[in-house]
């Protein structure tokens, strides 16, 4: 008799392994992480929703993933390769400041850069967060990183 594949056996099939940057730290998650980040996913903004196609189809040749755990926090865009968290940011981020400095600071500890945008810049000069990005990308990994 055939032996059965996992999914028919009611079991979770082995993860993928880690892109490169990513090393094993999504295969120690919380249950409860992947869910929050799986609601964090579903619920984007229309600036994230925007953003993630851009991040998309302007930098093909990174991998993005969004509402990505990391430690303690969500970070809305990671490319893992490049080292590049990118943050959009409603109105009550200013009332959070102190919070998103300690997140910042952590998430740099971790070798990230983080890039936060307002969301009024995603929806109304995008192509100048693009070029932000781009900026970002080449000084992470040389000229030709950006496109």
């Amino acid at each position: 008799m055939a032996e059965q594949p996992a999914y028919a056996t009611g079991s979770a099939p082995p993860p993928n392994p880690p892109h490169k940057g990513e090393g094993l730290k999504r295969l120690s998650l919380t249950r409860d992480a992947i869910d929050q980040a799986r609601r964090l996913r579903k619920r984007m903004t229309r600036p994230e929703r925007i953003l993630w196609r851009a991040l998309r189809e302007a930098f093909p040749e990174h991998h993005w993933r969004k509402q990505v755990p990391l430690g303690p926090y969500f970070a809305d865009f990671v490319c893992h390769s490049a080292g590049i968290i990118i943050e959009v940011d409603g109105g009550q981020h200013a009332s959070v400041v102190e919070y998103d400095r300690l997140r910042t600071l952590f998430l740099e500890a971790q070798g990230y850069r983080v890039l936060r945008f307002w969301n009024n810049e995603v929806l109304n000069n995008s192509a100048g967060v693009l070029e932000c990005i781009s900026k970002s990308l080449s000084e992470r990994n040389g000229p030709d990183a950006a496109h």
